[in-house]
């Protein structure tokens, strides 16, 4: 089968410093794969090749059977590769409806005759289904600023899923959550659509374990380890990492 994001023999260098040494990554519909590993292993520098931001001195990116190598953030966000980071970054004064209608915009698809003020009218149609998706139907009319950090980080999701991503890419989803936030979002994440693939950066090895169907573990920018959660965890390599305090 074809792999949907197929990264091959990517390196990025600053300077003499390889933040990634040759690293392959394949991601398939609908997978739900984890990126974990220490700081500095090149975790956040992969998602950020991946989702256009770096750009590697060697190495391919292809997405949906495309290289997509010489594409921006921008230009693969439209392709479906939609990022979120450590801190959400939503709107403050807009409400959670207004946050989504905005991240909707760009992906309603004209149609004849379109009347004025229907693509707007068709984003807030889709805003409502997503924020109810997200647990957030309750504070549709709260602005942003005022939403708790989980909320925030809630309503990031429903955001990017306005998109209509075919990959996610979430970079520490869980950072600065509280326990009880930590088991909301993998239950949020749990029930997204299998149409959507996922990419995770994350430390919190439960949540990992929790969520993802294959792990990677990255090292010194070289992969260390591949396999299901439970190979992952019998892994001599990982454990051995482990023990020697580098993650």
């Amino acid at each position: 089968m074809t792999p949907l994001l197929d990264a091959r023999d990517v390196q990025v260098r600053y300077g003499s410093l390889a933040a990634l040494a040759g690293v392959d990554l394949s991601i398939h519909d609908g997978q739900r794969h984890a990126l974990i590993g220490p700081n500095g292993a090149g975790k956040t520098t992969l998602l950020n090749v991946i989702a256009g931001a770096t750009r590697p001195q060697r190495g391919t990116v292809v997405f949906g059977g495309r290289d997509v190598g010489r594409l921006g953030p921008a230009a693969r966000a439209r392709r479906g590769i939609n990022r979120i980071h450590q801190r959400p970054a939503v709107f403050s004064t807009l409400t959670a409806t207004e946050n989504v209608v905005v991240a909707a915009l760009p992906r309603v698809i004209p149609q004849r005759r379109w009347r004025p003020g229907g693509r707007r009218r068709a984003a807030q149609h889709r805003a409502g289904p997503l924020l109810e998706q997200m647990g957030l139907a309750d504070v549709a009319s709260v602005p942003a600023g005022h939403l708790a950090h989980g909320q925030r980080r809630q309503l990031e999701i429903a955001m990017a899923l306005a998109g209509r991503p075919r990959l996610l890419l979430l970079d520490e989803p869980a950072a600065g959550l509280s326990a009880t936030e930590v088991g909301r979002l993998v239950e949020l994440l749990r029930a997204l659509p299998r149409a959507v693939a996922v990419l995770l950066v994350e430390h919190r090895l439960d949540l990992v374990y929790a969520l993802a169907d294959t792990v990677t573990v990255l090292r010194d920018g070289q992969r260390l380890a591949a396999g299901t959660p439970d190979e992952i965890r019998t892994s001599p390599l990982v454990r051995q990492a482990y023990a020697d305090g580098v993650a």
